[in-house]
């Protein structure tokens, strides 16, 4: 009864999203959106039962680059700091949280074509000149949690070219009762999103745990480079 609650509390939150997106995003600053953003973010943590915990100063203009573990990572770096994250296109044909996503100002890239890979890179160059904060998974795909999978380089280029920092963003997800890493909101593999939801709704005392390192500056590495040591610098965050 209690996660049916929650789950019942956070579908009408998410449906207050869309109503503020719909009726209110476009006529307010930019300035404003975000503010939106990161409270109703904060308020759907809390709504599912999750406490998020900060360490860390975000970087107000600049690339974020973290681990993937769950769909609640998005949640959590927007409760702490609002930036564009830079996700799949199918995301946008998902009901509802498809037009949230957009109305948040997400980046959408089509991934099994190279042609608009190129194109988003320039677009996330062109806003990180702009002075936005942009926010990737460079591991391109969600995991357990118990390892860091390898990391993607070509969105890291996007960075180079706009001259911007780059901030490393650990997140992990503790169980507070056995004071060990929990996997209850994982979400990897054939799993669908609602079981990992479900899953989450029924864990207790969980903590977002979310870390935000210091910005590099390229110095004069390639991407490849860059990306190597950002994924020894968030490895090393996660231990």
């Amino acid at each position: 009864m209690r996660a049916a609650f929650k789950l019942l509390s956070a579908v009408l939150h998410l449906l207050h999203g869309y109503w503020i997106i719909k009726t209110q995003f476009s006529r307010i600053s930019q300035e404003k959106r975000e503010q939106h953003v990161r409270v109703w973010s904060s308020q759907l943590i809390a709504k599912l039962g999750l406490q998020l915990h900060v360490s860390g100063v975000p970087v107000k203009h600049g690339m974020i680059v973290a681990n993937h573990i769950s769909w609640l990572d998005i949640l959590a770096i927007h409760a702490a700091h609002f930036c564009r994250f830079i996700a799949k296109s199918d995301i946008k044909a998902w009901p509802v949280i498809g037009y949230l996503t957009a109305g948040s100002g997400t980046l959408f890239v089509e991934r099994s074509s190279r042609r608009d890979a190129h194109r988003v890179v320039d677009t996330v160059a062109k806003r990180l000149l702009e002075g936005d904060c942009v926010a990737l998974f460079p591991e391109g795909t969600t995991g357990e949690g118990r390892e860091l999978l390898p990391f993607h380089a070509n969105m890291i280029q996007s960075a180079i070219d706009a001259g911007a920092v780059i901030q490393p963003v650990s997140i992990q997800f503790i169980d507070t009762i056995k004071g060990t890493q929990s996997f209850a909101p994982c979400y990897v593999g054939d799993e669908s999103l609602l079981q990992s939801v479900w899953r989450t709704l029924n864990a207790k005392g969980i903590v977002v745990k979310l870390q935000f390192g210091e910005p590099q500056s390229a110095n004069y590495r390639d991407r490849r480079a860059w990306a190597k040591d950002l994924h020894a610098t968030i490895h090393t965050m996660l231990t």
